[in-house]
């Protein structure tokens, strides 16, 4: 066999708040018509990689509904290569339920990892927008010898401190590491990708060894293994935060974006349902944006990402915002600085992410935000003629209800739903 991708996209994304309170941050749309995980997905299959597993664990329903049987990427197939899903599960010898960590996750699925005997195995992580050509990576690491090749990136100072960080020699073997470092002795960072000699991977993913980062390379060095790696210089992001997420879907209307979506050789690929064109209506201004299909615009959008299916009705402004799928701004409502997850329905007049006050933030809110960005909650309601400040959370589902007649929602404020949750993992 040749090259077999392993994707770990079992991450809950705490800190991505009410959008993935009910699916996996893989599964959290992106970029008007994909999802998180779609990045990923296309970087194997444009790289020549036809033989997947992706590891689920949280909220997986929405994350498995679409994948589906692979067909987008051309991976639906039964015989050499295509995609499996697999979750966590219980056994006599292993009793734990959740994956302890990113290696712990491999480890309980090894014998679906090196079934066939794989030349060597890719493990990627899920949850990152970029565009990668793994071929010379994977030509790298069989050049070099290595036991394992970690692909890094050069990175500020300040971002190296909150990721792992790589000591190299010259000819790029690591020879020491520091995960998350107060004081970085190196600017390169991991990204969360490597490619294994099976035989490695089998050693040195062990029961007390949860975490790529944390525990397995650190006890390879130790030990003395080639530990090489790859230098990549593209465009790579970690969507982890609200912010991030935010930055990232606006990187991709700019002029030259960072990420072409248009690019003919090496295409971006999704499931993607039947709906008509996008729709101007006589009233629409759209500026610097990206417009998915089945959308109607008969308001103003600028500088924002609109996903398949949204409305922005009569004499709305939408601003430096994420709409997702099929949510409705309502005639007269102004949408600054917002992530409107799906279904949301904005009423007429209303008003999110309004004030000077972009830095108050109300600590004693769980979850709070903090970067002046205001995230509505898929299946909520924003009533009519509402004001909505900055650093707002409302809740998935939140109802007319739940805003208790108030006009004036402040800065640093939370609108729970108080009805009783049901498990609705519809992503």
């Amino acid at each position: 066999m040749g090259v077999r991708a392993v994707i770990l996209a079992g991450g809950a994304g705490e800190r991505l708040s009410v959008l993935s309170d009910q699916r996996a941050k893989p599964a959290v749309p992106f970029g008007g018509k994909y999802r998180i995980i779609d990045f990923v997905l296309s970087n194997v299959v444009n790289s020549g990689i036809d033989d997947v597993l992706v590891l689920t664990q949280y909220s997986p329903r929405s994350l498995i509904d679409h994948i589906g049987a692979g067909r987008a990427w051309d991976l639906d197939r039964h015989h050499g290569g295509g995609i499996r899903v697999l979750q966590p599960y219980l056994s006599r010898t292993d009793s734990v339920g959740w994956y302890q960590g990113t290696a712990d996750a491999v480890r309980r699925n090894m014998k679906d990892v090196l079934a066939g005997a794989p030349e060597l195995v890719l493990v990627l992580g899920g949850d990152h927008v970029y565009t990668m050509d793994y071929r010379p990576f994977i030509q790298a690491h069989r050049a070099s010898g290595a036991a394992v090749t970690i692909a890094v990136l050069d990175v500020p100072v300040s971002e190296a401190s909150r990721m792992g960080v790589a000591i190299t020699e010259a000819t790029g073997r690591i020879i020491d590491w520091e995960e998350k470092p107060a004081a970085p002795r190196s600017t390169l960072a991991s990204m969360g990708i490597y490619v294994f000699d099976p035989t490695a991977l089998d050693r040195w993913v062990t029961a007390d060894r949860h975490d790529f980062g944390k525990d397995v390379v650190p006890a390879m060095l130790a030990a003395g293994e080639h530990v090489q790696a790859h230098a990549f210089s593209g465009y790579w992001r970690d969507v982890g935060t609200v912010e991030a997420f935010w930055a990232a879907n606006l990187d991709l209307v700019g002029l030259v974006p960072p990420i072409d979506l248009f690019d003919r050789g090496w295409r971006l690929h999704a499931p993607s349902e039947e709906r008509s064109s996008a729709k101007m209506g006589p009233f629409a201004v759209v500026r610097h944006s990206l417009v998915s299909h089945g959308c109607i615009v008969n308001g103003t959008v600028e500088n924002s990402v609109l996903s398949p299916g949204v409305k922005v009705s009569e004499g709305a402004v939408v601003r430096d915002s994420v709409i997702m799928l099929d949510a409705e701004i309502g005639p007269g409502a102004v949408v600054n600085q917002t992530i409107v997850d799906k279904r949301v329905v904005v009423g007429a007049g209303a008003m999110i992410g309004i004030g000077d006050d972009r830095h108050v933030v109300n600590v004693a809110e769980p979850d709070h935000l903090m970067t002046g960005l205001t995230v509505v909650g898929k299946n909520a309601f924003v009533p009519p003629g509402v004001r909505i400040g900055r650093n707002v959370r409302v809740d998935v589902g939140a109802t007319i209800e739940d805003f208790g007649g108030a006009t004036w929602v402040p800065s640093g404020a939370t609108v729970r739903h108080v009805q009783a949750r049901k498990d609705d993992q519809d992503g």
